[in-house]
């Protein structure tokens, strides 16, 4: 397995860089490398992954004062692969000691007393839009039934005019620990339930929750040349969070509805156009819809077979982000009259009586082979 990379090679900036280096660096980096910028791409999504990791830990100054004593050895476990008959953090059992005390203080919910915030939940919508509107793109409202924070209480969960206090059994840190050795069994707070505050006066309208239900009325803008199954996350549009916690983030899932004359392929759109056996023997001329609102002729040459595809260019869908469009397709399909008159099928069989060698290109090779066939066959 090959050595995992430096975290601030990995965010290419020095070691010595502040929160504001990094922060604007993190989000370069996360923006060339997003999945949703790169879909498809195993290579942009391991390298987006690797981004979070390492501004995940630089971002935090405990961790990365474990980072940069200890390297990735600090997060690994490895430190803690003893020797014989010694301590399992071998030489290094008081100082990383210290440090681990700090990081897991910090997973706990910071400092003594200090009130956990939990970011809300992630929403999804699902929104079907017509093949017009993924070609133009459109502005939707949705109404999303979702958590907000309680406003009587600001989302602290307690009667405005009190505050919650913090708890006395885990000073604050929503869970409790037990030290045997070098070994630490943690469980949840049974007085606070883990949250590491106790509310005394609960809020009458959220119940002492901090969060209420509520419907929002969102605007989403689609952009043209959306494809089916894409995704727009809109930033802090999701649940609140916890005791005041930052709200998650809302995901709407894209489908196209099934279009009566277009079938789409990527950025391409195919259709099928039906057209008289008169008009494919002597030629002529059709006209087909476009998704923009217009018309395209299409000149059907004398003698086109069922089934011949004419390529319109630039007629297809938008290229999402960019000023390019995809191509039309326009298949023939030559139909068969039905309900004939008496004249009508005495002029088809005349017709048919006149018609010399070569006419039925098609049909005379098929009995052509058949003929081999049946000799070889004989």
């Amino acid at each position: 397995m090959s050595a995992k990379r430096c975290y601030y090679e990995t965010l290419e900036v020095a070691k010595g860089a502040d929160g504001s280096v990094l922060k604007s660096a993190y989000r370069k980096l996360a923006m060339q490398f997003h999945p949703d910028k790169n879909p498809g791409d195993a290579n942009a999504e391991t390298k987006f992954k690797e981004i979070n990791e390492a501004y995940d830990v630089l971002k935090d100054d405990q961790k990365r004062a474990a980072f940069d004593r200890f390297g990735h050895s600090a997060f690994d476990g490895s430190m803690g692969r003893g020797q014989a008959g010694g301590s399992p953090f071998g030489d290094f059992a008081g100082g990383f000691g210290d440090v681990f005390e700090d990081i897991f203080s910090q997973m706990m919910g910071g400092g003594r007393g200090a009130k956990r915030s939990n970011r809300g939940q992630d929403l999804r919508y699902d929104l079907a839009i017509s093949l017009e509107e993924a070609y133009a793109g459109r502005a939707a409202e949705i109404k999303i039934p979702t958590q907000v924070a309680c406003e009587p209480c600001g989302g602290a969960g307690a009667e405005p005019g009190s505050s919650p206090e913090t708890c006395p059994t885990c000073n604050g840190h929503g869970k409790v620990r037990a030290t045997q050795g070098f070994f630490s069994i943690e469980r949840s707070c049974g007085s606070c339930r883990g949250s590491g505050r106790i509310i005394r006066n609960p809020c009458k309208t959220c119940r002492g929750a901090g969060v209420v239900q509520k419907e929002r009325t969102l605007s989403v803008d689609v952009p043209p040349g959306v494809e089916e199954g894409q995704r727009i996350r809109l930033s802090g549009e999701g649940a609140a969070g916890a005791n005041g916690g930052p709200n998650g983030d809302l995901y709407i899932f894209l489908s196209l509805q099934e279009h009566p004359i277009f079938q789409r392929d990527g950025h391409d759109l195919h259709c099928r156009a039906p057209v008289s056996f008169v008009t494919a023997a002597l030629g002529g001329s059709i006209e087909v819809p476009t998704l923009d609102g217009g018309r395209a002729k299409v000149a059907v040459p004398e003698g086109t077979q069922p089934g011949r595809q004419f390529h319109l260019r630039g007629k297809g869908m938008p290229v999402l982000r960019s000023g390019q469009k995809g191509d039309l397709y326009v298949e023939i399909a030559v139909e068969t009259p039905v309900k004939l008159s008496k004249r009508q099928k005495e002029l088809l069989r005349e017709f048919e009586g006149m018609s010399p060698v070569g006419c039925h290109p098609e049909a005379e090779g098929f009995m052509a082979r058949l003929k081999d066939f049946w000799k070889g066959d004989a």
